[in-house]
């Protein structure tokens, strides 16, 4: 071989060499992770965020001093919290014999200087009981011995959520909160009536629940409509088994607007809070530009590119991109995550503007986010800019920095409003008592039962944000709308929670 060989093939060596290097760090980054996944904790705090995302700098201001330290101080005790005042209250008074309530010394009558109260809390178990309903009938006896036609009277018959059925509203709001408010399957509540000597098996509870879903659907319909007229919404999807589909998975989408309470909306806004969940066996970009409906105001969602679809203006989330460094981090493990924490801390950065501008009204977050926010995120771009070509595009921390940069004109877009917020965890919030029902009940049978669930969902979700009592309002509901000529608009949540 000439030297001019040798040259080739050492280049062809080395070339070999750095793939195969990259894939030996490609494969190390793949086992970090699934380690962390199997053993980690499932958290995605990065050191020093604490709840207000604290920085280096400030804690260092904190450090306590010499003078400090010789300063002692006493620490407060736990408080507990009092017992709702509404609850039903028995009193057991624990005195003393009357003759003892003499004084030792002078013999004395001995007067009542005060009194120690304690309260415990005492749990009833739910109750069960028949409501028999009687009509006397009424006939006239004369007419009957005269053989004249006699026309028998009796009251209606009372109203019924269920036409022929035994199930009251109470009963059906027992039934629909313990499934989709605390994630009960149908089995277990089955169970559970057995233990009362009731007999109701799933498939009758199952039955009612779609009819339930029925007569919502109306104020579900009502609640689509008000969504649609809101100027940010907040969307979120996750997969969904249905046995009776042509495909193997399906998806819940949900919809949200507001805030997760009243507490926590934005000051000066009058946006309801509503959460919708809509069922559909498939993640086409088609369902979200069906259920919008030429909605033409702020979508915030995740990079998934179905949105795209719509005619809103996507606005990102700051939430997924943290997530994909934290996951770079741990892909590059102790020694080797260093721009991952740097893109985190700055991340920290954008947070901390928001945490402070939490109560403040949208223009206030408007204006600070300009002064504050834009000039962090000009600074993060171009970091990602220059990293981009120094690090593997196939490394998680590779995918997170491309990530970030096919989505920075929707990353930076929370800035032009002050209605925005900078990630949509209020959808992720929303979604997640789906997502805890679900391992619960695992699959839906049929689409019908899919679709039933999504507004149930949807119901006692969005009573929630509401601050309602969901088994109260889910039972009230059922109570005026199976009632004819019942008007929707009065049973919104909102309205409902001025009465």
């Amino acid at each position: 071989m000439n030297e001019e060989d040798y040259q080739r093939r050492i280049a062809e060596l080395e070339q070999q060499l750095r793939e195969l290097n990259n894939r030996y760090q490609y494969l190390e980054e793949q086992f970090r992770i699934a380690q962390q996944k199997q053993f980690g904790k499932s958290t995605e705090g990065h050191p020093g965020q604490g709840e207000l995302f604290n920085e280096a700098e400030e804690l260092t201001a904190d450090v306590e001093t010499p003078e400090q330290e010789t300063i002692s101080y006493t620490r407060n005790k736990p408080k507990r919290k009092p017992l709702p005042e509404d609850l039903p209250r028995e009193v057991i008074v624990h005195d003393i014999p009357d003759e003892d309530k003499v004084c030792g010394c002078c013999a004395g009558t001995l007067h009542c200087i005060g009194e120690d109260k304690s309260e415990k809390l005492q749990f009833i178990p739910a109750q069960v009981k028949v409501i028999e309903h009687v009509r006397p009938k009424y006939a006239c006896r004369t007419c009957e011995k005269e053989g004249i036609s006699n026309t028998v009277k009796q009251a209606p018959v009372p109203h019924s959520v269920i036409p022929k059925g035994y199930a009251t509203p109470s009963l059906l709001s027992q039934i629909i909160t313990s499934k989709y408010q605390y994630g009960l399957p149908l089995y277990r509540q089955e169970a559970m009536f057995k233990q009362h000597g009731i007999e109701l098996s799933r498939k009758t509870m199952a039955d009612w629940i779609i009819r339930c879903a029925e007569l919502f659907k109306p104020l579900y319909d009502q609640l689509h409509q008000h969504l649609l007229k809101q100027p940010v919404i907040q969307a979120d999807e996750t997969t969904l088994k249905v046995v009776d589909s042509d495909k193997a998975t399906s998806y819940m989408w949900l919809y949200a607007t507001g805030a997760d309470s009243p507490q926590a909306t934005i000051t000066g806004s009058s946006t309801p809070n509503i959460v919708l969940y809509d069922y559909h066996n498939s993640r086409a970009g088609r369902c979200a530009v069906d259920f919008l409906d030429g909605y033409s105001g702020y979508l915030q969602v995740d990079g998934y590119q179905g949105y795209e679809q719509t005619q809103a203006t996507l606005v990102g989330c700051w939430a997924h991109a943290r997530r994909k460094f934290m996951e770079a981090k741990k892909g590059a493990g102790s020694k080797g995550s260093g721009k991952a924490d740097w893109a985190l801390n700055h991340i920290q950065k954008l947070y901390r503007v928001e945490t402070q501008l939490k109560e403040e009204t949208a223009a206030t977050r408007y204006a600070q986010r300009q002064e504050k926010s834009l000039p962090l995120l000009n600074q993060f771009e171009a970091w990602l800019i220059k990293s981009a070509q120094q690090v593997l595009p196939k490394t998680k921390l590779g995918e997170a920095i491309q990530y970030c940069l096919n989505q920075w004109h929707k990353l930076v877009r929370y800035t032009l409003d002050g209605q925005l917020t900078i990630d949509n965890n209020r959808a992720e919030r929303a979604i997640k008592p789906f997502v805890i029902g679900r391992k619960n009940w695992l699959f839906s049978q049929t689409a019908t039962g899919a679709n039933a669930s999504a507004i149930l969902y949807s119901i006692i979700e969005t009573a929630k944000a509401n601050d309602l009592n969901a088994f109260d309002y889910v039972m009230a509901c059922l109570e005026q709308l199976s009632k004819p000529e019942t008007g929707i608009e009065q049973h919104l949540p909102w309205q409902f929670a001025k009465r």
